[in-house]
């Protein structure tokens, strides 16, 4: 096959993991989206000669810098728009908070995003993008220990992190009546 043929393949093969990949990063940004998918597959199209046999971890690995370009390139639009004083406030709209709208487990979600982005980025791999720790650690460009190592330090600080944030089961003693 040629290396034509063998980005085709990846192409049809991988398109909706990757684009999923990075809609779940953006939060919905459509038009970023599309953008960042675009970029994934204009590099892995130059560098089709060096496609891997099992390509979507080499693609997630590309995704992550796409999206970092992707995500410096939205904060220096929104700081631009700061600036100028085109925000919600400024033609407003205001967001009201109504009882009730909390997501189910949004606590959870806050404490992942109470992690460092290295942190949640290996967790989202596991869990979102299902990849095992060999795949993670071509995604992350380190070796499979390195990966593994990071993996279970981040589950370590996401449990503290959910620990700290879960509300308190029903008829729950707090802790300093739980022992004596």
């Amino acid at each position: 096959m040629s290396n034509d043929e063998i980005f085709a393949a990846a192409y049809r093969e991988h398109y909706w993991a990757v684009s999923r990949y990075v809609a779940r990063r953006l939060d919905g940004r459509t038009g970023e989206v599309e953008e960042v998918v675009a970029e994934v597959f204009t590099v892995a199209w130059r560098r089709r000669a060096d496609l891997p046999a099992a390509p979507l971890p080499w693609l997630y690995g590309v995704a992550r810098n796409c999206l970092a370009n992707a995500v410096r390139g939205y904060g220096r639009r929104r700081r631009l728009l700061d600036r100028l004083g085109n925000d919600d406030t400024a033609h407003g709209r205001h967001v009201v908070a109504s009882p009730g709208s909390e997501r189910p487990g949004a606590w959870v979600h806050e404490a992942l995003a109470r992690l460092s982005p290295g942190d949640q980025e290996v967790l989202r791999l596991t869990a979102w993008e299902e990849l095992g720790v060999d795949e993670v650690a071509v995604v992350l460009g380190c070796g499979r220990r390195a990966a593994a190592m990071r993996l279970h330090r981040a589950r370590g600080r996401l449990r503290a992190e959910i620990d700290r944030l879960r509300p308190p089961a029903a008829g729950a003693l707090p802790e300093e009546h739980r022992h004596g």
